[in-house]
């Protein structure tokens, strides 16, 4: 008789949970330009700030409508006041995509990204969006219905690896060589417990008692 891992019975205890949390990502890629840039801005905020400061400033940008419209001082200050780090810095990150995205005055990001080869969006997104690396272009990736076989390696995953035995040990940075490993490493450890890369991801996310995104809806 099979025995099953105690990461796989983890996984068949909360599947119905993460089966729903995938398919409400699965249905942003459908929703409006103005949405999906607002995902973009999002995970533009999220280097060293909690999710929640950043999708509260996000929140609040798009409720005043200066994400579309705000100057690089006015969502600075909305950020600031959000408790998002490094606010000056993440503000022009937002200008410089809202100005890359934008054609004659109309947000058009949906038209713009290559979702038939997300492996070469995400190289296109990190090397052309200021402030998006390999983690952040793939968890903005995941956040509009396109990350199932791409991993965000955010100091969680990378603990659960490590205490999983998957990696030997977590690194201060990570070069796009050494991300891409880490990610095949991860993908052949969820294809050996039978669950998606993705659905791996939730499941550790669930050992903080929160799938992805959760606490931010």
């Amino acid at each position: 008789m099979l025995m099953e891992s105690p990461l796989f019975l983890l996984y068949a205890s909360k599947k119905a949970d993460i089966k729903k949390r995938l398919e409400e990502l699965d249905k942003v890629k459908y929703e409006s330009n103005e949405r999906i840039f607002a995902e973009l801005c999002f995970c533009l905020c999220t280097p060293q700030t909690r999710a929640l400061s950043a999708n509260k400033g996000v929140k609040e940008l798009e409720k005043t409508g200066l994400l579309l419209s705000g100057t690089e001082k006015q969502i600075s200050e909305i950020l600031k006041k959000s408790g998002v780090r490094f606010h000056n810095n993440k503000a022009s990150w937002i200008i410089l995509a809202r100005n890359q995205f934008s054609r004659a005055g109309q947000m058009k990001i949906k038209g713009m990204l290559n979702t038939d080869d997300i492996t070469g969006l995400r190289n296109w997104l990190a090397d052309n969006v200021k402030g998006l690396g390999y983690k952040e272009a793939s968890h903005f990736l995941r956040n509009i219905g396109y990350g199932n076989d791409i991993a965000i390696l955010d100091r969680h995953i990378l603990t659960s690896a490590l205490n999983h035995k998957v990696i030997k040990n977590i690194p201060e940075s990570i070069s796009k060589q050494h991300y891409l490993e880490i990610e095949q490493q991860l993908k052949r450890f969820a294809a050996f417990q039978r669950i998606s890369l993705q659905e791996l991801d939730m499941v550790w996310w669930s050992e903080l008692g929160s799938l992805p995104l959760e606490e931010m809806k």
